[in-house]
C-alpha cells in the first residue's frame, strides 16, 4: 500500500497539469521549470505508481487507465488543499476581475444571458463571461479541470462527481405565428397531429427525447423540418405554418419580438427540471459560490 509520505505532493500538482494539458512543454512553461525537470517528475511519478500514467503517441501524452481512474480524485485532493491554505481569501464581484465560463444551450443563451449581462454591467463590470454549448463531449472533463465554471441546463449526464441545484422547472408548449390557424379555437390532439411539424433535437441536452415521446403519442413520421438547435425557430415559425414544441421559457422569451403565440400542448410530455451544475473541485471556490448564488438569485423559482 503506499502511504502518502512515499509521494511528494509537487509530483501530483505535475500529473494534474500533463492529464490536463498533455504536453511536457505547455507544463513546463506553467511551472516554470524545464522540459527535462518535468521528464525527471513524470520518471518519479511513473515510479511511485507503477505505471507508465501517460504514452506519447501524434496526439500529444495520453493518460494511460490508471491515470484516467486517479485524476478525478488527484484533482479533489490538490484543489482541498488548495482551499484549506487559502481559507481566507473571498471574492468581492464589485472589485474582482475575472473570466466565468458557463456551459449552456441556445435557450439559455436566449433567456439567462440578457438579465445575467444586465446585473453583472451594473454590480460586477470586471466579471466576464464566456458560454459554450453543454452538449459538449468532454463537458465533464472540462468541469473537472476548471475550464468550465458551470453548466446550466438539461444534463443527466453530469452525476458522478458533480453538485447541482435545481432554478425552475417548465412545461413545453407549441409555438407557432400570431396568425396561425391553430391559434383560434381549441387546440386538440387531432388538430394538432394534422398540423405541419418541426422538431428541435438539441442533441445532448436531454430535450432530444421528446421527439421519440411525441412519436409514441402519434405524431406522423417523417416531420416536415428537424432542426438541431432552438436559436432558429422563431425566424422559421414567424413566417410558415410550421409548429414546434419548445420549452415555455423560449416561447415566452421569443412571442412579443417575433410576432408569435404559444399553446399549451396536448400531448402528455414530461416537464422539463434546469439545473446548475459545478464540480465537486470547485464547491469552495468563492468566485464559484458567488456565480451560484447570483444565478439562483436571478432566476430560481419556487418548486
Amino acid at each position: 500500500m503506499k502511504r502518502l509520505h512515499d509521494i511528494d505532493l509537487n509530483l501530483l500538482v505535475v500529473f494534474q497539469l500533463m492529464y490536463r494539458e498533455r504536453k511536457t512543454s505547455t507544463v513546463a512553461e506553467l511551472m516554470g521549470l524545464s522540459q527535462p525537470a518535468v521528464s525527471n517528475a513524470l520518471g518519479r511519478l511513473r515510479k511511485a505508481f507503477d505505471d507508465e500514467l501517460f504514452l506519447r503517441t501524434a496526439r500529444g501524452m495520453q493518460p494511460t487507465h490508471l491515470a484516467d481512474q486517479i485524476a478525478e480524485p488527484v484533482f479533489y485532493a490538490l484543489s482541498t488543499i488548495e482551499h484549506s491554505i487559502n481559507v481566507r481569501d473571498s471574492f468581492d464581484p464589485a472589485s474582482a476581475e475575472r473570466v466565468f465560463t458557463i456551459a449552456m444551450s441556445d435557450i439559455g443563451e436566449v433567456y439567462f444571458l440578457p438579465t445575467l449581462v444586465r446585473h453583472l454591467a451594473e454590480a460586477a463590470p470586471g466579471i466576464h463571461l464566456r458560454t459554450l454549448r453543454s452538449r459538449t463531449a468532454d463537458l465533464r472533463k472540462a468541469m473537472e479541470t476548471g475550464e468550465v465554471d458551470l453548466a446550466v441546463g438539461v444534463l443527466p449526464q453530469l452525476t458522478t462527481g458533480f453538485y447541482q441545484r435545481r432554478l425552475f422547472s417548465q412545461r413545453y408548449v407549441c409555438l407557432m405565428r400570431g396568425d396561425h390557424p391553430l391559434a383560434e379555437g381549441e387546440l386538440t390532439r387531432e388538430r394538432f397531429l394534422a398540423a405541419e411539424q418541426a422538431v428541435v433535437l438539441a442533441e445532448g441536452t436531454g430535450h432530444e427525447a421528446v421527439e421519440r415521446i411525441m412519436i409514441e403519442q402519434g405524431l406522423p413520421e417523417p416531420v416536415h423540418l428537424r432542426l438541431p438547435h432552438f436559436v432558429g425557430v422563431p425566424y422559421i415559425v414567424r413566417d410558415s405554418d410550421l409548429v414546434v414544441t419548445v420549452p415555455e421559457k423560449l416561447a415566452r422569451s421569443t412571442c412579443e419580438p417575433f410576432g408569435l403565440t404559444f399553446r399549451e400542448h396536448p400531448l402528455l410530455l414530461p416537464m422539463v427540471q434546469i439545473n446548475q451544475f459545478w464540480h465537486r473541485r470547485f464547491h469552495q471556490d468563492a468566485g464559484n459560490q458567488w456565480l451560484r448564488r447570483l444565478m439562483a438569485a436571478l432566476f430560481a423559482e419556487p418548486a
